[in-house]
């Protein structure tokens, strides 16, 4: 039996909320898919405080949507519109002095990091090829695939890895000069984005941005890792050559979305890795394809194929395409990466991290 979206719309419609209305009436039922019997949607709340107490209506969603004649598979991911309200302020003691943004240090060439067997950069030629939520999500598919992983977001001017791995606490200090990562979804995490006020801008010189990347590194008691994922920020600049630079990089991995444009700034990125003797582990493809939620038609938007003919013609390994889905970005926004769930784009995540774990660089 075929499912329809109307018999799915049916259903939601019959799950009531606590304040009135139900899922459809309120208009919370967002990019809703169906193939092959698997159907897939989001609840869209209208504020994080909602969305908090939403738990049992995504269940009951879940459920009736799953009694649907036709229907092999139900995945609900449950975000909010808008930001969330901030608590007031209560009195605390004032956090150790963890200053950062020093001038580095010196070293005598690459080192390895205490207790981490991996590291590996993910660059982008260019900004906007998705780079960071590449980053997030790989970091989450590994250590769904049982990986120590750890998650360093060096993008200095522009932290988005908090937002996306649903943090925003400071992280604390036993004695005031070590670091204590943050936990999410697996994965043990840092960034300059939890050091400094949200919305404020980092305005530092290009000493203090190497000093910052030395201090995450060597500062933050990271534990015992398999992988440390680096997500650099766009370009070819002054955190990528401190981090190959003093830091032991076992394999740098590049993003690009397929259009000739970003691949021109990727051979860019490349040529970097190269010329600071950084190994490229392999090409992704981003934003590869667009399957249309309500027709199913399937377009290339930035073209097709063209980081799989880069990789052919450098002789680098082309680790795969990931689509350009909606529930990806509702989900990066809603601080649970989408490789958390179970999706057609989750799995997607999965299989990359499973080449790399079977290829020995993960």
């Amino acid at each position: 039996m075929t499912v329809t979206k109307e018999a799915v719309l049916t259903e939601l419609a019959k799950i009531t909320l606590a304040d009135g209305g139900d899922l459809v009436s309120r208009d919370m039922v967002r990019a809703l898919t169906i193939e092959d019997g698997q159907v897939r949607f989001v609840l869209e709340a209208e504020s994080p405080e909602m969305a908090q107490g939403m738990g049992p209506a995504q269940q009951a969603a879940e459920a009736a949507v799953a009694r649907i004649d036709g229907v092999r598979g139900v995945s609900v991911i449950l975000t909010a519109h808008g930001p969330a309200t901030k608590p007031a302020a209560t009195p605390k003691a004032p956090p150790p002095d963890l200053k950062i943004g020093r001038h580095p240090t010196a070293s005598e060439g690459p080192a390895p990091v205490s207790g981490i067997d991996r590291i590996l950069a993910i660059g982008s030629g260019k900004g906007g090829v998705g780079k960071s939520t590449v980053s997030s999500n790989l970091a989450v598919a590994l250590a769904r695939q049982g990986r120590k992983v750890g998650l360093l977001d060096a993008d200095i001017y522009g932290p988005s890895q908090p937002r996306m791995m649903g943090l925003s606490q400071r992280p604390a200090s036993s004695d005031g000069k070590t670091i204590i990562p943050l936990v999410a979804h697996g994965v043990t995490f840092m960034s300059i984005g939890l050091m400094v006020g949200e919305g404020d801008a980092v305005v530092w010189r290009g000493p203090m941005l190497m000093g910052a990347l030395q201090q995450m590194l060597t500062q933050v008691q990271w534990g015992k890792l398999d992988v440390l994922i680096v997500d650099l920020p766009p370009g070819t600049g002054d955190v990528q050559l401190t981090l190959c630079q003093k830091t032991r990089v076992t394999g740098a991995i590049v993003v690009s979305t397929p259009q000739d444009v970003a691949l021109l700034d990727a051979r860019k990125a490349l040529n970097m890795f190269n010329r600071l003797e950084a190994p490229v582990l392999g090409l992704i493809e981003n934003m590869s394809t667009y399957i249309c939620p309500n027709c199913g038609h399937e377009a290339h938007l930035f073209g097709h194929g063209g980081v799989a003919a880069e990789a052919a013609k450098l002789d680098v390994p082309f680790l795969g395409e990931l689509p350009l889905e909606l529930e990806v970005r509702l989900a990066g926004d809603a601080g649970t990466p989408i490789a958390a769930g179970e999706s057609a784009a989750a799995e997607a995540y999965h299989n990359m991290a499973r080449r790399l774990i079977d290829g020995g660089m993960a």
